[in-house]
């Protein structure tokens, strides 16, 4: 005979926080079910969202909590945008990893959001590495292509703010040249931080609100500490949408906290629109093209900020390309990659690559050569996992920016203009310390 189940009252805490999501307007219809990467994931059986959000209604916090399936989900939000009720689960699933004890968080995530808030970036990166790097890179592209080119640390009144990421900065160094060349073509007046230069919230990966906040109030300081005129929001869509949370909290304490930003789309398509670089199609020739909705930057930022990403993106793709198709389904209804919430640079990969298995259907069928995104952790899951499990259909993948990279008509600085660039980067490198005679 089956035991009865009695229903466990919830700590007072997380009853309140549940409350805002209202759980008890659940039809237990399923759509979040059919919906979500993590069905049918081996290891996973008899687990779904739609249990998981009774489980939560009958009390059964700690079974969830103490699971491995908040940690599964990537936050893509195909549950939220279809629920009937409107239902914010993605949101839900952030509060189980944070009730987790931040000893037992899995794999590095943790340390990953330590390292950041201890060090200012996720990988523990020394400043003087950091330095060197950006001083070595930048000399060698000014010899191979773009005289005159240094990347600006810590410039006041700068027109632009980037952050970069530190996987490239610790090994993917040639990835970062992409964003270096676009600013060089646009004669751009940009700058990077030295210290918390990091672009993505690893916060946001493991439910950690404080950090979401203080990683986000990092770059508020630095925007108005050097009077920068707009911040390029990180490409991550995990970092951008996790930003935008901390600065929601950030001004909500203090309006004067509101500071200026641009999404990586619309300053793109903005340099393309005014001239202030140019594009040659024809170097993409013989190549056909496709476009990775992020589910961050569509339908999680449309559905909490009003506005998704994506007409611009196709837009700047059709710019460089000739020949572009799109995976079905598309925008809005995009499958998830599967590298979402922490998924990429956390322990789980056999189950990232099954969440993955839907992206590498979509992938093959549209008979795309290239792939191309904008988010990092998207770059690296359809570049090195999904292959890895999935190798029977070859394809590139391309970040936007290196598309666009990859495609500049590159028109040559004045000699006064390469001149100033020298002297400048010469100046800085020796202000911050730096012997760019020295070896790697």
């Amino acid at each position: 005979m089956m035991e009865a189940f009695s229903p466990k009252k919830l700590p007072t805490d997380v009853q309140d926080h549940l409350s805002k999501f209202d759980l008890n307007t659940c039809l237990t219809c399923g759509t979040c079910t059919n919906g979500c990467p993590i069905t049918g994931t081996p290891g996973m059986e008899g687990w779904d969202t739609r249990k998981v959000l009774r489980m939560l209604i009958f009390g059964m916090l700690d079974e969830v909590v103490n699971s491995k399936f908040p940690w599964l989900c990537t936050g893509c939000g195909r549950c939220a945008y279809a629920c009937p009720m409107g239902i914010d689960i993605p949101w839900i699933m952030l509060h189980m990893k944070h009730l987790r004890p931040r000893d037992e968080v899995p794999g590095i995530l943790h340390k990953g959001v330590a390292n950041a808030l201890t060090t200012g970036n996720n990988m523990a990166i020394p400043q003087t590495d950091y330095f060197f790097l950006l001083s070595d890179l930048g000399n060698e592209l000014a010899e191979e292509e773009l005289p005159g080119f240094y990347v600006p640390v810590d410039k006041d009144d700068a027109d632009i703010l980037f952050f970069p990421n530190s996987k490239e900065v610790f090994a993917d160094n040639d990835d970062m040249k992409w964003w270096w060349k676009i600013f060089y073509a646009a004669k751009e007046n940009w700058t990077v931080p030295s210290e918390n230069w990091e672009s993505v919230d690893w916060g946001l990966f493991t439910g950690n609100y404080d950090a979401i906040k203080e990683l986000a109030r990092r770059k508020i300081d630095f925007v108005k500490t050097h009077r920068i005129k707009r911040m390029i929001m990180p490409d991550c869509g995990g970092g951008s949408y996790g930003c935008r949370e901390g600065m929601k909290m950030c001004v909500h304490e203090n309006p004067d906290n509101e500071i200026n930003y641009i999404y990586l789309y619309d300053y793109l398509k903005e340099l393309i629109e005014t001239g202030r670089i140019k594009i040659d199609k024809s170097v993409n020739a013989g190549k056909i093209f496709t476009w990775h909705d992020s589910c961050k930057h569509g339908r999680e930022l449309e559905r909490h900020f009003g506005k998704g990403y994506y007409d611009e993106p196709r837009w700047i793709i059709q710019q460089c390309v000739d020949d572009f198709v799109e995976m079905e389904p598309n925008r809005a209804n995009n499958f998830c990659c599967g590298a979402g919430g922490g998924m990429w640079p956390g322990p789980y990969e056999e189950e990232a690559a099954w969440h993955g298995r839907m992206k590498y259907n979509q992938i093959k069928d549209s008979g795309a050569h290239v792939v191309v995104v904008a988010c990092s952790n998207c770059h690296d899951q359809i570049m090195k996992r999904i292959p890895k499990f999935y190798p029977d259909y070859k394809y590139e993948v391309k970040y936007i920016w290196e598309l666009i990279a990859d495609s500049l008509v590159l028109e040559p600085w004045s000699d006064e203009e390469v001149g100033r660039g020298e002297a400048e980067g010469a100046a800085q490198w020796e202000r911050l310390g730096v012997d760019l005679d020295q070896e790697w």
